[in-house]
């Protein structure tokens, strides 16, 4: 395999391994909240710490997969969630 196609490859591995690690982060925020019946007044200190370092994680991960997408040059509707 010539190495641009390699190099390709890794990218998009790398980019799918950020995505499925963005909806588990999600995913556990989803049922944090969910948990405090969508009222984030009703959260314990624990739970406000836990759910603000899950958010910043879920936040890098994006910024993550944005630099990605500009360089496997994904743009408009061939990025994920663009519908």
């Amino acid at each position: 395999m010539p190495e641009p196609e390699s190099g390709q490859l890794a990218l998009v591995q790398r980019y799918q391994e950020l995505v499925e690690a963005y909806e588990a982060l999600d995913s556990q925020i989803d049922e944090l909240v969910s948990d405090c019946r969508d009222r984030a007044e009703q959260m314990s200190d624990a739970d406000l710490k836990s759910y603000r370092k899950l958010a910043r994680k879920r936040s890098e991960l994006l910024n993550d997969m944005r630099l990605l997408e500009q360089q496997l040059n994904l743009t408009g509707d061939d990025a994920p969630g663009a519908n």
